[in-house]
């Protein structure tokens, strides 16, 4: 076969090769594309994971309301510092005798003050001062020889005070402890005396005719109730009024020099702040 009849032929096999490879790159698209497509999805959706990851592992800022770090709504006793648990009283009301006292010691007044440590929301503990003044019947002064006196009656305790309902604003707690007593009983007479300024005027006076001391311990109990002060306008305000009262009896001496003083039982009530 001559060369000009093949050449026909070769240029029909060119034809149909370029023919060929035009149809299997058309086919071939799509797959590209769908390739294409999937790797796109697949890093869209490996970047999502990552942003939802790092907005899990991202620290929440806390809301005003949770307040300073290592402080919370029961007055900051978790906070270290020694001063945000400190608390402190003041008070005064009247003191009735009771039981063996009833001869020998009419109504009086008292006042009350103390420092102390909150070790929680529901239990804290108070150095307390005291002083207790009282007068004496006319009929028990009589017996002694005199026209009148008084008694008089100071002393530091420790009292642990237990709230039963720390977190109402209105709370019952209940007190106790104990400490040094000193009670001084004096007996008077009134005398006359004459006072001059510009003019003289005379008038009487009670004048003290002997008295008797004692230093003893003694111990308390009571119970009172609580109303909190604080409001929103002045945040976690620890201050509130109380109002107590105490049954407190002391180991003085039934007998000093001959003279019968009882015992010593009275029933303190006092109104006071606490904050």
């Amino acid at each position: 076969m001559s060369f000009l009849a093949i050449k026909p032929l070769l240029r029909r096999a060119a034809h149909l090769s370029i023919s060929l490879a035009f149809v299997s790159s058309v086919a071939a698209m799509p797959t590209t594309q769908a390739q294409a497509q999937s790797s796109n999805d697949f890093a869209s959706s490996t970047q999502a994971l990552i942003a939802d990851a790092e907005g899990a592992a991202a620290p929440v800022a806390p809301s005003p309301a949770a307040g300073v770090a290592g402080q919370d709504s029961s007055y900051g006793y978790h906070d270290k510092s020694i001063t945000s648990h400190l608390t402190f009283e003041g008070g005064g009301g009247a003191n009735a005798p009771i039981g063996n006292d009833l001869h020998s010691i009419t109504w009086g007044g008292n006042f009350t003050g103390g420092v102390g440590y909150r070790f929680t929301k529901r239990l804290s503990a108070l150095i307390e001062y005291q002083f207790l003044d009282n007068k004496i019947p006319g009929p028990f002064a009589a017996d002694a020889g005199a026209q009148g006196g008084h008694v008089h009656i100071w002393s530091i305790t420790a009292d642990p005070v237990i709230e039963l309902f720390p977190a109402k604003k209105n709370d019952v707690y209940v007190t106790g402890g104990g400490g040094f007593y000193r009670k001084v009983t004096t007996f008077t007479d009134a005398e006359e005396v004459e006072e001059c300024y510009y003019f003289c005027v005379v008038g009487t006076e009670n004048v003290e005719v002997g008295h008797f001391s004692s230093n003893q311990g003694g111990a308390s109990a009571g119970i009172g109730i609580e109303h909190s002060l604080g409001s929103a306008d002045m945040g976690d305000s620890k201050l509130k009024v109380f109002a107590e009262a105490r049954y407190l009896w002391l180991d003085t001496p039934k007998y000093v020099q001959g003279v019968e003083l009882g015992g010593t039982e009275l029933l303190p009530v006092t109104i006071g702040l606490r904050w």
